[in-house]
This record gives C-alpha cells, structure tokens and sequence, in this order.
C-alpha cells in the first residue's frame, strides 16, 4: 500500500483537512493498533517506510519522515488517523496504491496503528497474530508435520498484489512487472523476493526459507496461465 507521495509535507495535508472537514469516510473513533500493525505489515510495508514495522518500502512515502515532524508541531494522533484514513480511502487510482486497498475496520486499524507509530521505532505496539489452525485427525498426538506453506496466501498477504499483475490472485498492481507477461522461472522468484531490487524490497527476514520458495513456485506454476 503506498500513500500518495503528497503525505510529505505531511502538515499541508492536515491543514487541508481541517479546514474542509473530516472528510466523508469521517473521523477513527475504533480501531485495534495490534491489528493496524499486523495489517500493515501484510499490505503496506512492500511500499513504505516504517521504522517500528521494520518495513523498508520505497515506492511510498516515507512515513516516519512524513509524520514526526507534525508530531513535533504538536499535532495530535487523532488528527493523523483521519488524515490517513482519507488518504486509504481517496488514493489516486492512477497511482500505485489503489484506493480503499484495506476496508472497515482494517482501514481503521491501519490509520491509528500509523498515527501512533510513525517517528517512534519502538512504540510498543505488537502485532496480532492469527489463530493457529485445528491439527488435522483430532489431535491425537500422531506427530503429523505442518502444513507447507501456501504460495498463493502468501503472494496475498506479503502484499505482492499491490505491486504486480498476476491474474491468478486477481492482482492488478502496476508499479512492478506484470508477472502474467513475464512468465518468470522459480529460480529468478526467489532470488528477487529474497534478495529485492530496484523498487522492490528484499523480503529476507520477513519470509522464512520454505514462505519464499512456497510464492516462487506458485508464481512460476500460474503465471501468464
């Protein structure tokens, strides 16, 4: 997910909205900042910049750049969440991240998780985590191995999407290769996702061995099919 670039200057933003409003998505009274931050780090770290996400993305805004100086200023998180939300909800759809990317209460979570976090590395929030799923045959201590991990869920979750083509996963990203035209071997997929290039981050660190080699072998599989 990568904010309009016109979120640095942040502090122009703000002012706009103050004066025209809380916009039509309103303001973020609820929001979980566990569940912003885990939703952050599936959708928006490919793009941006977020020191207490350790996200490295540079298609965005730097979003630590573009928020602690308003902090400073002595503007409130409130404030910044709405800012946010509004950016989430009315992104250019001519640029690389396509408006309401997240939803609801997910686009909630996102915009407090931003506020809160945004300048200060080490904000204390923690992301939330999904439930392990049930162990298959009802656990009867079979020492069964876990399930490989699933490519598709990954290409998804790791945010690939918002950066690629690759109808498969019904990914209509623009700002890296269209995948579908590019019909790219396993091999050259891991490499890139391990080790990043160009626009794209390296996801060493964020994907286990098995995770990368799980999405490389699923885009090379469906690719241009």
């Amino acid at each position: 997910m990568a904010l309009r670039s016109s979120v640095a200057p942040a502090a122009v933003l703000l002012v706009a909205f103050l004066a025209t409003g809380c916009g039509a998505v309103g303001r973020v009274t609820t929001g979980d900042t566990s569940q912003g931050k885990k939703v952050f780090n599936d959708k928006c770290a490919s793009c941006h910049t977020l020191a207490d996400a350790k996200a490295q993305g540079t298609i965005g805004p730097n979003l630590d750049d573009a928020f602690s100086s308003d902090k400073q200023q002595g503007f409130s998180e409130q404030t910044m969440a709405d800012v946010i939300r509004g950016q989430i909800a009315y992104a250019d759809p001519e640029g690389p991240m396509k408006p309401n990317l997240v939803t609801g209460s997910d686009a909630d979570s996102v915009a407090l998780y931003i506020a809160k976090c945004a300048g200060n590395p080490s904000c204390g929030v923690t992301a939330a985590t999904n439930a392990p799923p049930p162990a298959a045959g009802g656990g009867g201590g079979g020492g069964a191995k876990p399930a490989a991990p699933d490519g598709k869920q990954i290409f998804t979750s790791a945010g690939c999407s918002g950066c690629h083509t690759l109808k498969d996963a019904n990914a209509t990203g623009n700002v890296g290769p269209n995948l579908d035209q590019l019909k790219p071997a396993k091999d050259r997929v891991a490499r890139q996702v391990e080790n990043g290039g160009a626009a794209m981050p390296a996801f060493k660190g964020r994907l286990s061995p098995a995770q990368i080699q799980a999405v490389a072998a699923y885009v090379s599989k469906v690719a241009g099919k």
